[in-house]
């Protein structure tokens, strides 16, 4: 649910909402200290955060007169005694209708069983809050790599984002001295150099990929290299500002073996999936702390993107981004040619890139 400023002076035009800055999560008031807090005004209905940025809540009492007297006590300057003598800033707010979902947009699953799409799981909660959390600060503890529009961290192995993200393997390029557009191959690329390596993986996500390696539901892959153990040697953590995906693609085959592994912190997004032979779209949600493992056909023969929205409309409902997002990408490098059976798709197989 989206909260606006009511009309009027001052605190706003009176409703049974209360807007609250300085409280919540971030500041280290938990909602349900801030329901209890409030509760001595009336019955609180809910306690909303208003934003992404944890520190502000909107507090929903049962009815307006209940939010008069918490404004009337607490409204001012003097310190809030109930949570711990906090200086806050309230006003009234009302509930913002929510907006239409676009008249393209796809139905979302929330479970992998319902796209149907052969390879994919989303294993929800498969860290705590609190690993979460100490995951995060260790992140943003290291130093990022700026791109266009996100930020990165490598580990393992340089992610070589210049490599074409095409599903053909050919591009039409202008000849220079006839003037003549040409359908021409693509050069064989990869998204890794092997032979350079940044070392071992760091030692806070070592006991992530115990837990990994311990999934139950990780399956053996088809074109996995023989003899070559499943050890995830390659890690990306992207941060995503609100608004901001990514373009279609293809992780590229000859890159990486087996599947590849995305485990979302801080904030959801929705995920498609497109096929283009025969066309087809799939979409699932992802919310904090899921793993999404891709592996078979959905690793190798669908595209992957995550629209550039800042708003995502699920079930109807409309699902704001917050303000970032964090996910953290666990790959295998590959040391020989991919032999899947997407021979199209696969640029070991058809002499050019197939993704990125």
């Amino acid at each position: 649910m989206r909260f606006v400023r009511s009309g009027g002076d001052g605190g706003g035009e009176e409703s049974a909402n209360l807007y609250v800055a300085n409280c919540g999560p971030a500041v280290g008031v938990a909602l349900a200290e801030v329901a209890a807090a409030f509760g001595v005004f009336g019955e609180v209905a809910a306690v909303h955060p208003a934003d992404g940025s944890g520190s502000r809540v909107v507090v929903c009492f049962a009815d307006a007169s209940s939010s008069r007297a918490a404004m009337a006590a607490w409204g001012g300057t003097a310190p809030c005694p109930a949570l711990g003598g906090r200086a806050l800033h309230l006003r009234y707010s009302v509930s913002r209708p929510p907006s239409p979902p676009p008249p393209d947009a796809l139905s979302v699953a929330l479970d992998a069983e319902e796209l149907a799409l052969p390879g994919l799981l989303l294993a929800k909660d498969f860290i705590t809050p609190d690993e979460e959390t100490e995951l995060l600060a260790e992140v943003d503890a290291r130093p990022w790599r700026r791109l266009a529009k996100r930020r990165v961290q490598h580990y393992g192995h340089v992610f070589m984002y210049e490599v074409s993200s095409s599903p053909s393997p050919y591009v039409i390029k202008k000849n220079i001295r006839t003037q003549i557009w040409e359908i021409r191959p693509l050069c064989q690329t990869r998204n890794v150099d092997p032979s350079l390596p940044l070392g071992d993986l760091p030692a806070f996500l070592s006991n992530l990929l115990l837990r990994i390696a311990s999934f139950a539901q990780l399956s053996a892959e088809e074109d996995d290299e023989a003899g070559t153990a499943r050890v995830f040697d390659q890690v990306t953590v992207n941060e995503y500002p609100p608004g901001v995906g990514i373009s279609p693609h293809i992780d590229t085959h000859s890159a990486f073996t087996g599947p590849i592994l995305s485990l979302s912190l801080a904030g959801p997004c929705v995920m498609e999936f497109r096929q283009h032979s025969p066309p087809a779209r799939k979409a699932i949600f992802l919310p904090p702390r899921s793993l999404l493992v891709m592996s078979g056909d959905a690793r190798y023969a669908w595209h992957h993107y995550i629209p550039h929205h800042k708003v995502d409309f699920v079930r109807g409902e409309a699902v704001r981004r917050g303000a970032r997002r964090v996910s953290v990408t666990f790959r295998k490098v590959r040391s020989g040619p991919c032999r899947c059976r997407h021979h199209q798709l696969c640029d070991s197989q058809s002499g050019g890139s197939a993704g990125r």
